[in-house]
């Protein structure tokens, strides 16, 4: 399988190297404050760099690579991803700080064009021919000493101690991922920064921030016929309809203390329902759904009218384990309750599978990378953001070739009832003559790389262990 195993791993590269292409592309367009003779370090290598510690997930990349190179000549920087030279980390920052993070955002919608080629945007769609994209809040840096210009401030601690009274600064976004119920992938897009606005009075919140990333890309992202997903927080008048202005539509969490006209409109009335059991393992479980159509969000005669559903689970002995509740403009029936209740879930995939996993699945979206006195921590977050969109491309490449592999496989064996090598699947896709990067050393330094974790792991367990494992790559 050693030929399959090459195959796919290239497959995987394949995807990748367009979006590095078009990363450099943007990089290149970056403002340089430097004059005269000080250019040893292109701008596109000094922002490749940046990204490079992201993409290969390790705070201290940069200082292996030097080293890396100082012994022979050469870097997996140079094949991986187009760096003649590498340079310091403070440098890095210096640079970065200036440039505006929006610089990096025509990259997410060239991820989901990759993706659209290779046929991963098929799996995100839900409700008929709609993609759900939910947008939530998190903070990302947090300090009692450093700040910038950028920085949100709260007063902490209450009572007596010593930390009371002070003043904590700290950064935060509002995140957009594309999600689906039942897909353990997700997209993630471009973030907008909660922090001071020129002229505000208040401190800037999510609910601004929402309305700002509607405004810059409801647009651009109207022809995926999104369904934007988001808290109660968001089930308010103004975001529904800065939603439906983007020529998009909203499915919010509707808390009923939040909404207590709601809540008079569905009390004392029988309304439609739809029961379903579920079978989960060997436990039974009841999904029972009702919801209510044209009922005004709030008070007044210009009242927004939404369409109202809930979702019960009860276990076997009728106890209810989740109750939740919703408001769309999407039409409800008894035919689509179930799948619309079902998306309305999946907006808790952006708190899980996405901050989740940028904070503790190794992108260390916490860490203090740099602060800088402009824009540096909101750029480095943008960067990460994007190292995790380009795995998330080559996670769909490697699974989609896995998945064609394995029906060729069947094909194979059921044909002639034995045991046979597998020929060298053809890659499809791009010419990589086309893109400009050498893609034989690119896939070389990534199969070495991933061969050599594997070799590691295997180091690491003990001698019976080892004699078990029967993974060609470690040995």
């Amino acid at each position: 399988m050693r030929n399959a195993s090459r195959t796919r791993f290239n497959i995987g590269v394949q995807h990748l190297e367009p979006l590095i292409v078009r990363l450099r592309q943007c990089f290149e367009t970056f403002p340089d404050k430097r004059r005269g003779m000080n250019t040893t370090y292109s701008i596109a290598d000094i922002a490749m760099a940046a990204f490079s510690v992201f993409f290969m997930q390790s705070p201290s990349f940069l200082a292996y690579q030097r080293h890396l190179q100082e012994g022979h000549g050469r870097s997996n920087c140079e094949g991986l991803f187009g760096i003649s030279k590498i340079p310091s980390d403070n440098h890095i920052r210096d640079m970065l700080d200036p440039a505006d993070p929006a610089l990096w955002y025509p990259m997410f919608p060239a991820v989901l064009a990759e993706l659209a080629q290779s046929n991963g945007l098929s799996p995100f769609r839900r409700l008929g021919n709609h993609v759900l994209i939910a947008l939530d809040g998190s903070g990302y840096f947090c300090s009692n000493k450093i700040s910038c210009a950028h920085c949100s401030t709260r007063l902490r601690g209450k009572g007596k101690g010593k930390d009371t009274g002070k003043i904590e600064y700290f950064h935060a976004m509002l995140g957009a991922t594309l999600v689906a119920p039942g897909h353990n992938q997700v997209v993630p897009l471009e973030p907008e920064f909660i922090s001071p606005q020129d002229g505000a009075e208040k401190q800037d919140c999510e609910t601004r921030a929402m309305q700002r990333w509607l405004a810059m890309h409801g647009a651009q992202y109207a022809r995926l016929n999104p369904i934007y997903l988001g808290d109660d927080l968001h089930s308010r008048q103004p975001t529904c309809e800065a939603v439906l202005a983007t020529r998009g539509n909203f499915l919010f969490v509707c808390k009923p203390d939040s909404h207590p006209l709601i809540q008079e409109y569905i009390t004392g009335i029988e309304l439609p329902s739809h029961a379903v059991p579920v079978k989960r393992g060997r436990k039974r479980f009841t999904y029972r759904y009702r919801w209510l159509s044209d009922v005004p969000l709030r008070d007044g005669d210009d009242a927004l009218k939404v369409n109202w559903l809930e979702i019960e689970i009860h276990d076997a002995d009728g106890n209810v384990t989740y109750r939740n509740s919703f408001i769309t403009d999407l039409p409800v029936s008894r035919d689509n309750v179930a799948e619309l209740a079902a998306c309305g879930r999946a907006r808790w995939k952006i708190e899980n599978e996405t901050f989740n996993t940028l904070k503790t699945g190794g992108y260390h979206l916490e860490h203090n990378y740099g602060h800088g006195k402009q824009n540096l921590a909101a750029m480095l977050v943008t960067l990460n953001l994007l190292a995790f969109a380009f795995h998330t491309v080559c996670d769909h490449g490697t699974l989609a070739t896995s998945q064609i592999e394995g029906q060729f496989t069947g094909a194979v064996l059921q044909s002639s009832g034995g045991d046979h090598q597998l020929p060298d699947l053809p890659v499809v896709g791009r010419s990589r003559a086309d893109l400009g990067l050498p893609s034989t050393a690119t896939a070389t330094a990534l199969i070495s790389r991933r061969r050599s974790t594997l070799r590691s792991a295997c180091r690491s367990q003990s001698p019976h262990e080892r004699a078990k494992c029967q993974n060609e790559n470690c040995w």
